[in-house]
């Protein structure tokens, strides 16, 4: 996972506006299964958000092991909700996000 600079969080944070969240973190809070449904919405999409509707007090924390356990980088954390990245080589270069 490469670092991104200000400008890249930037321009991915304005792109992730119009997007709704594609996973929940629930009662559950943190497991393998969410990991694995970041996991495949990060291959999908490369950019998600993900939103909070339980554990909103833990979710800094919660996000870091997110990221970790996804190998994305995290774009920001906006009220209950968390933007997160990570390329995908196997979308095609006409669909990927270009910076």
């Amino acid at each position: 996972m490469s670092e991104l600079n200000s400008g890249e969080r930037r321009k991915l944070k304005s792109l992730a506006h119009h997007l709704e969240p594609v996973v929940m973190v629930g009662q559950k809070g943190f497991t393998e299964n969410l990991s694995k449904a970041v996991d495949k919405a990060l291959s999908d999409h490369e950019l998600i958000k993900i939103k909070f509707v339980d554990f909103k007090d833990e979710k800094r924390k919660l996000t870091d092991e997110i990221v970790l356990s996804t190998e994305s980088n995290l774009i920001g954390i906006i009220g209950n909700i968390a933007i997160l990245y990570r390329e995908n080589p196997d979308i095609p270069a006409k669909e990927r996000i270009r910076f």
